[in-house]
Parts: C-alpha cells; sequence; structure tokens
C-alpha cells in the first residue's frame, strides 16, 4: 500500500475516537521523500527529500503520526491520533471514485449531554442527626429525575477521618479517611435496619438534629451503638437465615474478602486501649512490621470485633447498592470521588507496605502536597506517604485495579482527586514544616492506565485536572480520552485564555459553577468588586433578578461541556453560610445539610427550573428511564432503518471507557 499523501487512520470507535496504538506498514520509500525530512515532523504539502545518510524520520500529519521509518527497508511504525479520521476517503488515492456510501460518511456524533447535582449523603435530610440511606435519599433520586438530572456526584464515601482529643484533629473530612475500600457506616439507615429485622423501633432514639448541620461527634455517640448492635444480631442469626447467607457470600467475595480482611484486624488493633490514638508505625513491632503469628494471635483474640466490623461494612454496601439500584432506574449515574492519595495511617499503607515510600522504621520518608503559589507562601503540607511506582508496576497496578474495581461497584463513574499526580507529582521530604523544600517527580503516565485497563478494560474515570496544570497532564489526560475540569468561579482573572471561560470550555470535560471547596456562587458574588460584577453583567446577563447561583447554573448549561453539575447550595441559591469546606480552615467542614425531613418536596419549583433549562440546552436524555415518547420512538424508527454498509472492520468492543475528570 502507498502512502501518497502522509493521511492514514484508523477505524474509530462507537466514540468517534481510537486510543493511540502501533501498527507496521510497509510503502514505497519514493513516496516517503513527499513527507518526511530528518526526523522532523513537517507538512505533507511541504516537500523535502529524504536524506540518504537519515535513515530514520518522523511526521505528524492532521491524522497520523509516524513514529519511525527507515528508507532502507521502508518500515513504517504508525501511531494513530486519538483525533483521527475514520473516513475511507483518506484511504483512497486522489483522481479516483470516492467510495461507495461517501455521501453517508458523516462526522461522529457528540457525546450525550448531562446535567446533575452534586451533594454528599450527609447532606440529605434525616432524622437521626445526619443524612443517611433511608427515604430521603430515595426522594433525592426522584426530585433528581423531575428535575431531569442525569448526574448525582457525591463525595469520597469512605469512613472520614476522626478526632482524638489531643492526639489527632481530623474534623471528620471525607478526603483523610482511614481506609480507601470501606464505606462511612455513620450513614447507615436506622429506619433501614428496622426493616430489615435487625432493630425493634422502640430502640430508636427520638428524632434529635433534623435539619441543623451534622455534629458528628453527638451522631457517632447515638447513632454507632445501635449499628454495632444491629450488626451483632446480623452476625448471630442461623446460617440459614436469608440475610446471613447474603453476608456470608459477600464476605466470601475474592475481591471483597483482599481488603475487609485487612481493614477489619486494623480496626481491630486500633481499638487495643494501650494503641489508641496511635499510628500504626508506633505499634510494638511485631503489628508494625506484621509479624505472621502475632496477626494471627490477634485475629483470634477479636472475633467478635472483626465479625462486627465484616457485619458493619456488609450493611453499608447493602443500603448504598440499593440506592444506586434506584438511581440507575431513574436514568441518573452515581459519580463517586476518589483522593488520588490515601492516609498513613490506614489498613491500605499498614497491610501494603511495599506499595508505599516507608523507611525501615515504617514511617513515611516522603509526603504529598503542593509547591507554595500565589495562594500559599509556604505550599500546602498534605502529610500522606506517597506511592512507590516502580513497585505498582512490578504488581502490575493490581491494588490499584482493586481500588478502582471497589469505586466502580458502589458508583457508576469515578471522579480522581489530584489528576495531575499521574503525570508529575510533588515530593515533600517527612519532617518538613512547610512545602517549601519539595521537587517534582515523574509518575506513572499512561503505563498506569493502559495496567489498570488489563484488569478492568477501561474504567469509566473523571479527572480532576485543577491548579497548576502542565503540557504533561493535559496530554495524558487527552491520550485516555478522560474528561477533565472547568470551573465558572475561576474564570474572572486576568488571563484571556482561560480554560474556564465560557467561550475557551471544550466537549470533553465537566463543567462546575464551584467546587466542594469553594464558596457558594451567590457567596462568592457578593464577594467580588464592582468591576468583577460589571464584567459579569456584560459577558454572561448576571443580575440580581435572576440571581448569581441561577446565572451561572444557565452558564453551565449552555456550555459546550458534555457535563455539568451544580451544587445543591447553589440550587437552592445560598450564601456561604451553606459552605461545604473551607481549605486551610479546621473546624466546622463537612457538615452542611439541606434541610429537614420533606425538603425535597419543598424543592419542586427548583426542579422544574432544572428541567427547563436542560430541555432548552438539550441536557435530556434521549434513551433509557428518563427519555420522552417522542425520543423513544425515534430511537426504534433509527434501530429499524437498513444500516449503511461500513467500509472497516468493526472496531474491538470495550468493556468500559475512561470519562475522565481529574
Amino acid at each position: 500500500m502507498r502512502v501518497r499523501s502522509g493521511f492514514l487512520s484508523p477505524p474509530r470507535n462507537n466514540r468517534g475516537h481510537e486510543p493511540a496504538r502501533e501498527r507496521p506498514l510497509r510503502v514505497h520509500t519514493q513516496s516517503l521523500a513527499s513527507n518526511f525530512h530528518g526526523g522532523a515532523c513537517i507538512s505533507p504539502y511541504s516537500p523535502k527529500p529524504l536524506s540518504d545518510h537519515n535513515r530514520e524520520c518522523s511526521l505528524t500529519s492532521p491524522y497520523t503520526q509516524i513514529t519511525s521509518v527507515s528508507s532502507r527497508d521502508a518500515v513504517l511504525t504508525l501511531t494513530s491520533s486519538p483525533s483521527a479520521t475514520s473516513s475511507p476517503i483518506y484511504r483512497s488515492i486522489a483522481g479516483e471514485p470516492v467510495p461507495e456510501g461517501y455521501t453517508e460518511m458523516f462526522p461522529a456524533s457528540p457525546d450525550p449531554r448531562r446535567a446533575g447535582v452534586i451533594m454528599h449523603p450527609t447532606s440529605l435530610p434525616g432524622s437521626y442527626g445526619i443524612g443517611d440511606m433511608g427515604s430521603e435519599a430515595y426522594a433525592f433520586v426522584d426530585w433528581l429525575a423531575e428535575a431531569k438530572m442525569q448526574i448525582w456526584q457525591v463525595l469520597p464515601l469512605v469512613p472520614p477521618g476522626r478526632p482524638i482529643p489531643g492526639v489527632r484533629e481530623d474534623y471528620w473530612s471525607p478526603y483523610s479517611g482511614r481506609d480507601a475500600h470501606c464505606g462511612n457506616t455513620l450513614i447507615i439507615s436506622l429506619a433501614e435496619l428496622v426493616k430489615d429485622g435487625l432493630l425493634q423501633s422502640d430502640e430508636l432514639p427520638h428524632p434529635y438534629n433534623t435539619s441543623g448541620d451534622v455534629d458528628f461527634n453527638k451522631v457517632a455517640e447515638r447513632n454507632e451503638p445501635l449499628i454495632a448492635k444491629a450488626a451483632t444480631r446480623l452476625v448471630e442469626k442461623p446460617d440459614d437465615d436469608a440475610l446471613k447467607v447474603d453476608f456470608n457470600a459477600w464476605r466470601a467475595r475474592p475481591e471483597i474478602e483482599v481488603w475487609l480482611k485487612e481493614a477489619a484486624l486494623f480496626d481491630a488493633i486500633c481499638k487495643t486501649p494501650e494503641l489508641l490514638g496511635k499510628d500504626w508505625w508506633d505499634w510494638p513491632e511485631d503489628l508494625r512490621t506484621r509479624d505472621v503469628e502475632a496477626l494471627e494471635k490477634k485475629r483470634k483474640m477479636s472475633v467478635a470485633s472483626i465479625d462486627e466490623f465484616c457485619a458493619t461494612q456488609f450493611l453499608f454496601d447493602k443500603q448504598w447498592l440499593a440506592i444506586k439500584a434506584y438511581a440507575n432506574s431513574k436514568g441518573i449515574a452515581l459519580v463517586g470521588d476518589m483522593p488520588i492519595y490515601v492516609g498513613g495511617h490506614s489498613a491500605d499503607v499498614w497491610a501494603n507496605q511495599n506499595l508505599f515510600l516507608l523507611g525501615s522504621d515504617c514511617k513515611p520518608t516522603a509526603v504529598a502536597g503542593v509547591p507554595p503559589d500565589a495562594f500559599s507562601e509556604d505550599g500546602q503540607l498534605w502529610g500522606n506517604p506517597l506511592y512507590d511506582w516502580p513497585a505498582h508496576e512490578t504488581e502490575d497496578y493490581s491494588w490499584w485495579a482493586g481500588r478502582l474495581g471497589r469505586a466502580l461497584e458502589l458508583h457508576d463513574e469515578v471522579r480522581i482527586d489530584h489528576f495531575r499526580a499521574f503525570a508529575a507529582y510533588y515530593s515533600i521530604p517527612a519532617g518538613a514544616s512547610t512545602a517549601k523544600t519539595g521537587q517534582w517527580l515523574v509518575g506513572p503516565g499512561e503505563k498506569f492506565f493502559k495496567g489498570i485497563e488489563v484488569a478492568l478494560g477501561g474504567a469509566p474515570i473523571v479527572a480532576e485536572d485543577l491548579g497548576v496544570i502542565t503540557e504533561d497532564v493535559v496530554a495524558l489526560r487527552e491520550g485516555i480520552n478522560a474528561p477533565g475540569m472547568v470551573v465558572l468561579q475561576f474564570a474572572w482573572g486576568d488571563d484571556v485564555r482561560s480554560p474556564h471561560l465560557l467561550h475557551n470550555h471544550y466537549e470533553n470535560s465537566f463543567c462546575y459553577p464551584g467546587t466542594h471547596d469553594n464558596e457558594t456562587t451567590q457567596g462568592w458574588y457578593d464577594n467580588q468588586d464592582d468591576s468583577t460584577k460589571l464584567r459579569l453583567a456584560n459577558y454572561a446577563g448576571i443580575n440580581d433578578a435572576e440571581g448569581a447561583a441561577w446565572g451561572f447554573i444557565r452558564l453551565g448549561m449552555s456550555s459546550v461541556s458534555k457535563a455539568c453539575v451544580f451544587a445543591m447550595q447553589d440550587v437552592l441559591s445560598l450564601g456561604n453560610e451553606a459552605r461545604m469546606n473551607t481549605p486551610g480552615v479546621a473546624d466546622g467542614n463537612w457538615a452542611w445539610r439541606v434541610g429537614p425531613p420533606g425538603a425535597f418536596a419543598d424543592a419542586s419549583a427548583e426542579a422544574k427550573k432544572l428541567a427547563k433549562l436542560a430541555d432548552a440546552y438539550q441536557r435530556v436524555a434521549t434513551s433509557g428511564p428518563q427519555a420522552s415518547s417522542k425520543d423513544m420512538a425515534s430511537k426504534v424508527a433509527e434501530a429499524d432503518a437498513v444500516p449503511t454498509p461500513s467500509m472497516d472492520p468493526p472496531a474491538p468492543e470495550l468493556k468500559k471507557k475512561f470519562l475522565g475528570m481529574f
């Protein structure tokens, strides 16, 4: 086959793109002269001769990248660009008739457009001090469906970091969880436990704090003993009891057992009175270094505690997966959130010490953070232990595959926080008082995603790519075809090329007015100066009549981004009194709640406004449970139509695809 113009492209998959791949192609040496010269990437329209002394060269054309070529044997290695066209016309010779069916060869359709709401389950209404997985969670799903929303995004569902007075003050952050695989058992619904026969209704406390911010300490004090009682009753049921059968089957699943066994033992050791409040690297040496005999002895001594822990995690899974199934039945996808790093004092690090950068004393030798910037003179010292990436590669990223697999059991898609660390990460020496002494190190890059794809068949991940984003981060995200993030609150500085400005958005992205770390949109607007408010009025039509929050919701809906997600606080036009988190402030975070039981019935007007905007900006489902009868009839007609014969072999079916928000 001759290459006369350098335009050669592979068939697309059903999303119109194909990940880069290599394949050999044999060509006539004569044809190389018009396209390649001395290793430079030159235009096929500016021919230069191929030097006899330069046997290797490369080319980037609009459709194909030639990564290597030898003029001696005239063998090219082609790497197909993800944006390569699939049309067979580009494999034809100029002057010849176009292929059959040419007039039906249209560009690939854009991705479906979606909209959704981000609200953590702790923010739901509830009768016992915290949002839980009871009836109000189902009411929220119904409200989302009424609003024609197709996404419910949540914060990490892991057990939040707990304060130990005088020792450690983690202030219940879901981003400082103690185990990357476990669920937050504080959101287990007591009412659902009554339905399962594990509690009696007269054992429940009187309703308390039904609408105020979450008091996590009080919730733990009042609710956890009842949840533990329900778990113990489950363990004590006869083995032929239906719920006990389900529990034992769940516990025995290999993908569950691999993390549950270690997490339960870690929890049992942490509860040992003399070890309370100590990090695991300060435990006795035999437990710290995981001596087999010492661990087995502790396991036998802690059977009741371990069984209770496992049963509690089962009850979390049972309730959450029922909500997920209900949401899916309403055409709503659950988007989770995964911090890239795990806590140092965690079962993850203790049970997998070879996968982290630890010293001979088991303490981290380097920790995570970000360097100083305009917002922080000292940078941010997060303190999480860093991964030993070569060790992960040696194990074919199996730990990560298990972690993502677990996340994708609990969610339909997963946002990975701090995605940029896969390209390059900031390493700070352990013991440093600030982040000033850190350095950038190369991350695992695309090898990581190829590695987990072997195990998971690809993973629907969303990439949080905020902060200082260098070209390697963008290249990695685009290389795996993962959507990034744009945030409207970030758009109004001096950078006219800011990707957060509405006219600079790109399709493969998720658009947000703000994130959980930002002010509410109304709170943010109230704090802007007059010149910024004037710019917002001129550019986006933001005015007091509509309100800043709904003005930004309108902008998000109108964005070219394939998904837009709004904080529930913005939907309700709330100010900074409803802010979820203020970075750098230790107390008062993560506690906001939407209102008392029945709050979603009172928010029907907001649901109708969202539905109207979703209709106007084509962010409504055209298939599935939310599709209108008109859309469904159109889909049936398309299915019944005679398909145009394909000029290409069918692309291999992918089990999953990267959705990417890092």
